[in-house]
């Protein structure tokens, strides 16, 4: 049940489409002054395309189809402004250095670029929320604690959801015969359509044999699991038991997966790795002129199966007074464009990490983590990788000093994706992590 990222995110594709083709109907009548006709619209429909594509392309690796777009929608303008901004210059790229196409479409270039930024601006701001703003399906929701409250908040706040809550039944007060009783009531006189509840909860689990009759009036009961993870894109760690792991997490289910994307790993490694033994030599002369330490940094990390590994970086730090460690001023530079963490494709190359997957984490963190955190160490039973679901998507993300909250979050990342890995996730986090690198945005 993806109630966002499928629904919203398929949505505002086909719009997006739909407004670059009606972008360039507009632009060529009023560069005409007369309705195209289907030979001049076709002469410029080739050319035209290849801007959609790449469009649609950076649309995506902006974060566009995204949740926080979908929902946030404060930062929406600043984004379609910088992605349109990307989309103008290739554009101008395309049609004045690429003499490819036998139109001459400088003039109906820049009119068409003003046309579907405006247009843009409308469909998204305007035309999508209205879409969502129609009347609502009433739901009923059993649960109770933070994250009960935090999905409750998103969905009632938010005209995005085809459905709102009009009533919370705490999952610890429905151990009586009234409480049940005043439950079905609501079921029929609020004409709630949808239950949103842990059909796995002990005390939520007593009460279905009395509201199976509720199925055949047409109420949808759903796991407040599903819809969880459809909306914030993350595993709620509160629902979480022995069970959802032996269901949810499995290596042969996982077999051809894992099988390909070790051989994609090694081809990618490979690729980016080689060439960037150019850059070896300049790091090495940086660093000996800032401070005449050694190139590398070797630093224990826990991998897949809890083995120990040695992660391998540029050296970005040294000792200070006190034997206390302090980012050089090489070593800033070096983090700031990620050229630090190049040598990191070796670890890839050897097996011992991922081009995707989570973080690696400190071996003395990791100790501390699962004395304080269920079920964290069952992020390692996949290699961990070079950039992650979990850094993609948290804001507070932890660094190097311990902090629970922060990485009982990160945890929830990084179950959503191990459940959820595939190809198509893979190539989406590759994606994202280009625009957080060009962005310098990482954390």
């Amino acid at each position: 049940m993806d109630i966002v990222n499928r629904k919203g995110s398929f949505v505002l594709l086909i719009g997006d489409i739909l407004f670059f083709f009606l972008s360039l109907w507009l632009t060529l009548t009023i560069r005409y002054l007369d309705i195209p006709t289907a030979d001049l619209f076709n002469a410029h429909l080739v050319p035209f395309s290849i801007i959609f594509i790449f469009s649609v392309f950076v649309f995506y690796i902006g974060g566009l189809y995204e949740r926080h777009t979908l929902v946030l929608r404060d930062s929406l303008p600043n984004l379609l402004l910088k992605t349109q901004a990307i989309n103008s210059g290739f554009a101008v790229l395309l049609f004045y250095f690429v003499p490819l196409f036998s139109v001459a479409p400088k003039t109906n270039l820049f009119i068409y670029l003003i046309l579907s930024v405006l247009l843009d601006f409308i469909w998204r701001l305007v035309i999508f929320s209205s879409l969502f703003s129609k009347s609502k399906q009433r739901a009923v929701v059993i649960g109770s604690g933070e994250e009960t409250d935090r999905l409750i908040s998103e969905v009632n706040n938010n005209d995005l959801y085809p459905f709102v809550f009009s009533k919370v039944l705490d999952s610890e007060k429905i151990n009586s015969e009234e409480a049940v009783a005043d439950f079905k009531r609501t079921l029929f006189s609020d004409q709630i359509s949808m239950v949103v509840a842990d059909i796995y909860d002990k005390n939520v689990s007593q009460i279905w044999p009395k509201l199976y009759d509720s199925i055949f009036s047409g109420i949808q009961f759903v796991d407040s699991y599903r819809v969880y993870e459809s909306i914030f894109e993350q595993a709620p760690l509160s629902l979480l038991n022995h069970g959802w792991f032996l269901k949810h997490v499995s290596l042969r289910n996982h077999f051809g997966y894992d099988f390909f994307k070790r051989l994609g790993d090694i081809v990618f490694s490979l690729l980016l790795g080689i060439p960037s033994l150019a850059i070896y030599p300049l790091v090495y002369l940086l660093i000996k002129f800032d401070d005449g330490g050694r190139l590398f940094y070797l630093d224990s990390r826990v991998g897949r199966g809890n083995k120990i590994f040695n992660l391998i970086k540029f050296r970005s730090m040294n000792e200070a007074n006190g034997g206390q460690k302090v980012v050089s001023k090489v070593g800033r530079f070096l983090r700031k464009t990620r050229i630090d963490e190049l040598p990191q494709l070796w670890n890839v190359l050897k097996g011992e990490m991922s081009l995707v997957g989570p973080r690696p984490e400190k071996i003395e963190l990791t100790k501390l983590y699962k004395e304080q955190i269920p079920f964290y160490d069952i992020r390692n039973i996949i290699k961990p990788g070079l950039s992650g679901w979990a850094q993609l998507k948290q804001e507070n993300h932890p660094h190097h000093a311990a902090d629970l909250p922060a990485t009982r979050e990160k945890l929830s990342y990084d179950l959503y994706y191990i459940k959820n890995r595939s190809f198509l996730l893979d190539f989406k986090v590759a994606l994202q992590t280009i625009r957080v690198l060009l962005s310098r945005k990482g954390k």
